[in-house]
């Protein structure tokens, strides 16, 4: 089971973008998927989270600009970025916890980072 993050890629102020996080592989379930960000110096950061129970977290520095979304059928995670900064520039990350096998415990996967950058 691997997670495959696209979508990233180089916008100016106020543009969008959408970021993608796939699920390959088979799995029985997904508790929780999200995407962190992180720039170089700094740590890894939550930018946004769904859980199976429709829990939505934001980072106060995005809400109302980003969006999170899961499709279940697809076993995706989309995060829709609108109004972006230049303060978003970052490598986003796909992270997401998943039972594999039932009954399980969850595990937690991180995918590759995509890279996102904004300019003013």
């Amino acid at each position: 089971v691997q997670l495959q993050a696209s979508g990233g890629g180089s916008v100016q102020a106020g543009g969008s973008l959408r970021l993608s996080c796939a699920v390959s592989g088979s799995i029985f379930s997904w508790n929780r998927m999200a995407w962190y960000r992180q720039v170089p110096g700094k740590q890894r950061e939550l930018v946004a989270r769904r859980t199976a129970a429709r829990i939505t977290t934001y980072a106060d520095s995005v809400k109302g600009r980003f969006s999170i979304t899961v499709d279940g059928a697809k076993k995706t995670a989309y995060l829709q970025m609108n109004s972006l900064k230049s303060e978003d520039t970052a490598v986003y990350y796909c992270n997401a916890a998943l039972t594999v096998t039932a009954p399980s415990y969850p595990t937690e996967f991180w995918g590759q980072g995509t890279l996102v950058t904004v300019s003013s």
